[in-house]
């Protein structure tokens, strides 16, 4: 229960703006601000107990503790390994940037980025602080992490060994802001081992909050100039690099001087009149030095002779070392690849960017509930949570042949699987399909689309792949109209929590959609008169001389029925199952039940019965979680996804299986709360108020 209040609380916290780069939540709750006042009015300098200089705080495999890679190791702060430490020299630049003994090149990568663009990197790396004023051994930085900005703080000592960093260090040895943020980014992921290995696109996210997009350019998108040509309009971050095939690739130069393996910034795009043909050109920088392509339409090439004044004054007046054109045609065939990070709205201050409209959602897949599993899976897909997007708007300027549609960027993320790699578990392979809805489903919001609808529906779109990757990104063109985006693991049944997001060039309605809560339950209606002299007489030889039955009663006379079926699997009521019953139907509190009530109660149980024995499709006796969904359904009860899970989470068996008893107890005890609930509601408006001990009294029943 605590979880459900804590996620409660999380979507509280982001109503209220916390979450926000201007309002950032504190991880670990720790205040940086606090903290540092704290240490400079105690005359000491920061000691981070929640990171502490520890082999745990290094790795869990190649970098744990009985590790040789971590023998020798000492941490240090930058007052103890030079004489003038300083956290930024002037500006961020790529030589502060140089890679250590972790396999994080592609967290440089991004932070490389990072240092192009100076209003995004003020946004992850305050500049207030300094080993100079106000020094307290304490530092923050700020970190994108699944629709939230996260402040990490942590102290300045770092992992060295012979005096010299370990990880990430600066050319000159003596700046420290990109040390200490790869160590505020090992913190928020667990230990410094977390880092190894993975995207640029994900340090791009990470350090942004956009959503980024890759492109093969061996197989590009046909419109892939023009998408080019708008996400720059759009302030996104462009990066393009040449595949190595092997060690000796890394670094190595062409013979038209292009680094393999290198983050290229991908800084232009125009088009330009040559020898009467209309040609597409690329504006690329090598952000590490001068190094540039000598092929057509470089600097100094001939092919600027062909181009009018105007053009070539426009295009060539702003060129600086490192920076070079390139025909559109060369850059398919001599990159690899390129990557998007299309920026989130509140990133982009500007009047001169157009601007992505954003919507996003958060949510879980469960065992047993809703993780369905890929289209693979016919009888579980259904379950997976399902969102709906309604595009209304078509593009401004479609591309030359492109049919007139909606643009969007769907990104599936999976959250926190790095930072779980600590005990063993690591990606799921994850991935989405796109459905268009019938227009019986248009603008219904309040349904969850079941098994039948995928049986004969195809989808409209979907991910490119499933992979295990903490995301997966597609781009899309689709009509107007609306469309069920439906989000899984390949597999069903893997457990992990995810985030979903749409960026769209016009806005455009997404939400989450799934079955209203509420209860359709036929009363039964009996009083004394309908009850039969056979079933009299039973009662009374079951009551015994008070003529009521208790829940230890009811336990026992419940036991002795289901012992004799063989065709239900139960291991008998338990009394906490009896007392639910009981209360549901004592209506005088005497704890106990007269005849008429246990005549309904009675009722009831043969109805169960029936339903349960009907739901189990595979006569295994006893039900699925999948079963159960559907049972819970034809008992008179919609429910959505979260209540589903705390169904499954009460009771099931490990095995996602639900005997009868447990299954009679879920419907007595849900009828029993709708009950209670419609009892207190006195207006009818699904609202009630309870004070504290009202609450306790309700919640005790």
């Amino acid at each position: 229960m605590s979880g459900v209040a804590s996620r409660l609380q999380h979507f509280r916290d982001k109503s209220n703006g916390i979450g926000t780069n201007s309002q950032a939540v504190k991880f670990l709750n720790q205040d940086y601000e606090r903290l540092r006042t704290s240490c400079l009015e105690g005359g000491y300098l920061f000691q981070d107990d929640s990171f502490e200089p520890l082999p745990s705080s290094l790795g869990y495999d190649e970098l744990g503790p009985n590790s040789y890679k971590v023998r020798g190791i000492t941490w240090m702060r930058p007052t103890e390994l030079c004489s003038n430490p300083q956290f930024i020299v002037e500006s961020a630049t790529r030589t502060d940037i140089c890679q250590g003994a972790l396999g994080d090149c592609w967290l440089l990568a991004a932070i490389a980025s990072l240092t192009l663009n100076k209003p995004i990197l003020s946004r992850v790396v305050p500049h207030d602080q300094s080993f100079e004023e106000n020094y307290a051994g304490i530092f923050h930085f700020e970190f994108w992490q699944f629709g939230d900005w996260v402040d990490v703080v942590v102290d300045d000592r770092l992992p060295t060994r012979d005096g010299k960093l370990l990880f990430v260090h600066s050319e000159e040895g003596s700046e420290f802001w990109s040390a200490l943020l790869e160590k505020a980014y090992a913190k928020l992921n667990g230990c410094y081992e977390a880092l190894s290995g993975g995207s640029t696109m994900e340090g791009f996210e990470d350090f942004t909050g956009g959503i980024a997009e890759r492109h093969d350019l061996s197989k590009p998108d046909p419109h892939l100039f023009h998408i080019i040509k708008k996400a720059l309009s759009r302030g996104s971050l462009l990066g393009c690099s040449i595949d190595i095939t092997s060690a000796s690739d890394s670094e190595a130069i062409t013979h038209r001087k292009l680094v393999k393996g290198h983050a290229y910034s991908v800084t232009g795009a125009d088009q330009v009149e040559y020898r009467g043909d209309r040609v597409q050109l690329i504006r690329i920088r090598n952000p590490w030095g001068e190094v540039e392509w000598n092929g057509a339409w470089s600097d100094n090439s001939s092919e600027w002779r062909y181009v009018n004044d105007d053009d070539r004054q426009r295009l060539t007046n702003r060129s600086e070392d490192g920076e070079f054109w390139m025909s559109f045609s060369d850059f398919l065939r001599q990159y690899s690849r390129l990557e998007i990070c299309n920026l989130t709205p509140d990133a982009l201050t500007g009047d001169e960017y157009k601007k992505w409209a954003e919507t996003e959602f958060e949510d879980t897949w469960r065992r047993g509930v809703s993780a369905g599993g890929c289209r693979n899976y016919a009888n579980t897909f259904w379950m997976n949570p399902q969102f709906v997007i309604k595009l209304d708007e078509v593009d401004d300027d479609p591309d030359d042949g492109e049919e007139d549609g909606c643009t969007f960027i769907v990104g599936l993320m999976q959250k926190n699987r790095r930072r779980m790699r600590k005990i063993g578990e690591d990606m799921e392979t994850i991935g989405f399909a796109i459905y268009e809805l019938p227009e019986e489903y248009s603008g219904k919001r309040q349904v969850h689309l079941k098994k039948n609808f995928f049986m004969y529906n195809c989808s409209a779109a979907r991910s490119e792949t499933f992979i295990n990757q903490r995301e997966v990104c597609s781009r899309f063109h689709l009509p107007p109209g609306e469309y069920l985006i439906v989000p899984s693991t390949f597999e069903p049944n893997k457990n992990g929590d995810f985030y979903v997001r749409v960026f769209s060039e016009k806005p455009a309605d997404f939400q989450e959609i799934d079955d209203p809560v509420d209860c359709h339950v036929e009363q039964v209606d009996i009083d004394e008169d309908d009850i039969c002299d056979r079933f009299q007489r039973l009662f009374g030889q079951l009551a015994g001389h008070d003529a009521e039955i208790s829940a230890f009663e009811l336990r026992g006379i419940l036991n002795r029925v289901v012992a004799r079926r063989n065709d239900i699997k139960t291991d008998g009521f338990s009394l906490t199952t009896c007392r639910n019953m009981v209360n549901l139907l004592d209506k005088d509190g005497s704890a106990k039940l007269g005849v008429v009530e246990f005549r309904i109660l009675w009722t009831k149980i043969e109805k169960f019965l029936d339903l349960y024995k009907e739901r189990d499709a595979d006569q295994s006796g006893c039900m699925s979680s999948s079963e159960m969904r559907m049972a819970v359904e034809a008992a008179g009860f919609s429910l959505n996804n979260p209540l589903h899970q705390i169904i499954v989470a009460r009771y099931s068996e490990p095995d996602l299986t639900i005997d009868f008893d447990n299954f009679v107890c879920c419907l007595i005890r849900l009828e029993s709360l709708f009950k209670t609930f419609k009892a207190l509601d006195e207006d009818g408006s699904g609202k009630i108020k309870l004070d504290f001990k009202q609450w306790l009294n309700v919640s005790m029943v």
